[in-house]
C-alpha cells in the first residue's frame, strides 16, 4: 500500500532534485522513498551515501524551536483546499 506525502522544502532545492531524478531516469517520488529506505535499513547515517543532492539538503530547514510545525502544516493544508 502506497502513501501520499506532503512535503515543504525551498523551491530551488526542489527544482534542483527534480533535475537530478530526470537525469536518474527515476521520479523524485522514488528517489525521497530509496534514501527513506536506506536511512531506516541502514540504521546509521554513515551507512548513506553521500550525493551532491543531499548535501544541498542538509540543513536546509532551519526553524524555530518554539513552533508546532505540525499545526502550522495544518494551517497551510486547510488554506489550500479549504
Amino acid at each position: 500500500m502506497e502513501a501520499k506525502l506532503v512535503l515543504t522544502i525551498e523551491q530551488r532545492v526542489a527544482e534542483e532534485a527534480q533535475k537530478y531524478a530526470s537525469r536518474t531516469g527515476k521520479s523524485l517520488s522514488l528517489l525521497i522513498e530509496d534514501y527513506l529506505r536506506v536511512m531506516i535499513e541502514g540504521g546509521d547515517n554513515k551507512s548513506v551515501s553521500k550525493t551532491p543532492l543531499t548535501d544541498s539538503l542538509r540543513g536546509a530547514f532551519r526553524g524555530d524551536a518554539d513552533v508546532d510545525y505540525k499545526e502550522e502544516l495544518t494551517k497551510a493544508l486547510e488554506n489550500k483546499y479549504l
